[in-house]
């Protein structure tokens, strides 16, 4: 694309399209940092995989026709994955660029991953929900950058700052609470707010939230002498903490510890604090956990299918950067860390070039279902991955699970869909012919044939509304070894009985498929209506696990 008169050049404004395309696909690099933190030597998901790259979004405007434009130039140049790190919130498919153009795409072998959004930890927050996608939500990984809250009576509270200067003195400076005077916007630390409170050569806790960046936060108490900050988690984050270039000595913590430290404010007439730095640190047994940001189900666009779908790394993640860091000048650093599901995507989106590589005959109906049925439910530490408030993150959060791609690799048994199976299943959510003739880009009757129920879609979780009692089916197709036998094992929902038909599933020969049903029925009358419960089924041979996930609503 060359630049001409009324014509934007196709550079990156803001680093995001950098970041996200090297997270797919980046090469190796040697001595990578963000201000000498997180060192090593990173890589994409696919680092030998070609990139394509197709702008569609200047500044904060992404034109429906810009996204469809490269979309349709995506199909005719021939990739293999499409990788889109945007999207809106409840727009019904046939009005959804991404979902239109998706289905063109996977209509055209192409596999396409999408962000789940940023809007959670409220369910119903969702983007880009259509069945032939993938819906990725985002994960903590095992690294932390820490930045430590030192108070005068002792007590430490460990939060995240990728600014972490060397010179800061390790004294305990005087403590303030941004909002003393009584105003919540004093609190939050909008831009001028803190004019009239004497906080120079002061520590200041601010609070987070108010549509205010959190750096912009530093950079009022910066603009008003302060000497550093304690940013603290408003209640809806919990425990879920970003590292930030802060424009000051500074350190993101979680809503518990942000209690505490107010607590302590009002506890003493000489509060004191600083903030230690200790750097890179791995291991985290906890990880992955849900970030707060990341979007939650239940879909409100089809209700009977389970999304988000996976979830990713996407807290905290290091990948190109094409400009200069902010709050360095001087850095020559081509890296940056960010957080979102637009950094988890990519990582899906690179999973999936590989198993392309690996199975180039594979559908992406085929891929998905790879990485869906082999997922992880637990952390490195051993237990049930957690969302933002610590406690185990629901399938409306996790989807199937966490990412484990060598395990999708090798799946055992595949869910697949071929693109005329989305017909029926759009007819039967209600579409119009017209509707269902815009996502297809075909003239569409539904009369002509049957439709089928939203849950009858052969995907490889289950999301029902339930009332006594329903029935589904699914077809499994062998990918695993030649002769063999897979043995359902059901982790019922509460108030649930799942009785699967046929309790074996017998294999004599490779890509032979076989149906089994699945009926719910409804026990007790503990849950009321709108209630959710969930569980799995898993198909168990000697050398393969294949689970799918169920959500369940008692109507």
């Amino acid at each position: 694309m060359t630049k001409g008169k009324g014509v934007e050049p196709p550079n990156d404004e803001d680093g995001h399209g950098t970041h996200t395309a090297s997270t797919a696909a980046g090469r190796f690099v040697n001595y990578a940092d963000v201000l000498g933190n997180a060192k090593g030597m990173p890589a994409g998901m696919a680092p030998l995989a070609h990139l394509a790259i197709y702008k569609v979004c200047f500044g904060e405007d992404c034109a429906e026709s810009n996204i469809l434009a490269a979309l349709d130039a995506a199909i005719e140049e021939g990739v293999d994955v499409l990788s889109l790190s945007l999207g809106e919130e409840g727009v019904p498919f046939f009005q959804d660029s991404i979902a239109i153009g998706g289905f063109a795409a996977m209509k055209n072998g192409i596999f396409v991953s999408c962000s789940a959004g940023n809007s959670g930890p409220s369910n119903t927050t969702l983007s880009n929900e259509a069945p032939w996608l993938l819906t990725v939500g985002a994960s903590t990984i095992d690294r932390k950058i820490i930045a430590t809250a030192k108070l005068g009576n002792g007590e430490e509270f460990d939060g995240e700052s990728i600014f972490q200067p060397n010179d800061f003195p390790s004294k305990l400076l005087q403590l303030v609470y941004a909002g003393m005077n009584g105003k919540q916007e004093s609190a939050l630390c909008g831009e001028g707010t803190l004019k009239g409170i004497d906080v120079k050569g002061k520590v200041v806790l601010c609070e987070r939230g108010g549509g205010i960046a959190r750096i912009a936060k530093g950079q009022e108490v910066k603009n008003a002498g302060g000497a550093a900050m304690i940013l603290m988690n408003q209640e809806t984050d919990g425990f879920s903490v970003s590292a930030d270039i802060h424009v000051l000595p500074a350190t993101h913590v979680s809503y518990a510890a942000g209690l505490k430290i107010k607590a302590y404010l009002n506890s003493t007439a000489a509060p004191t604090a600083t903030i230690l730095f200790r750097g890179t640190v791995l291991g985290d047994l906890s990880s992955p956990s849900v970030a707060s940001f990341s979007s939650r189900g239940p879909s409100l666009a089809s209700p009977g299918i389970l999304k988000p779908d996976i979830i990713g790394p996407g807290v905290n993640i290091l990948a190109a950067w094409p400009f200069p860091l902010e709050n360095n000048i001087n850095s020559k650093s081509t890296f940056n860390i960010m957080s979102g599901t637009s950094m988890s995507c990519p990582h899906l989106s690179g999973i999936a070039a590989l198993l392309k590589s690996s199975h180039p005959t594979w559908s992406p109906a085929a891929i998905k279902s790879a990485m869906m049925t082999s997922t992880d439910l637990f952390n490195i530490g051993g237990k049930l991955i957690v969302d933002e408030t610590l406690q185990p993150a629901d399938v409306f959060a996790t989807g199937a699970g966490h990412v484990n791609p060598s395990r999708a690799d090798k799946p055992g048994l595949i869910y697949d869909i071929q693109p005329d199976d989305y017909i029926p299943y759009l007819c039967g959510s209600g579409y119009k012919d017209e509707e269902v003739g815009i996502i297809a880009h075909r003239s569409v009757k539904c009369s002509e044939k049957p439709s089928i129920p939203e849950g009858e879609l052969n995907y490889p979780s289950f999301s029902i509304k339930l009332g006594p009692s329903q029935t589904y089916t699914r077809t499994v197709t062998n990918v695993g070894e030649a002769n063999s036998a897979y043995e359902v094992q059901v982790w019922a929902p509460k108030g649930v009985d799942v009785i699967v038909k046929p309790s074996t599933l017998y294999f004599t020969e490779l890509n032979q498929k076989a149906t089994y049903s699945v009926t719910f029925t409804r026990v007790g009358s503990t849950y009321k209506t709108g209630e959710y419960t969930q569980g799995f089924i898993k198909w168990v041979s000697a050398k393969y696990s294949v689970r799918s996930p169920i959500a369940v609503m008692f109507e």
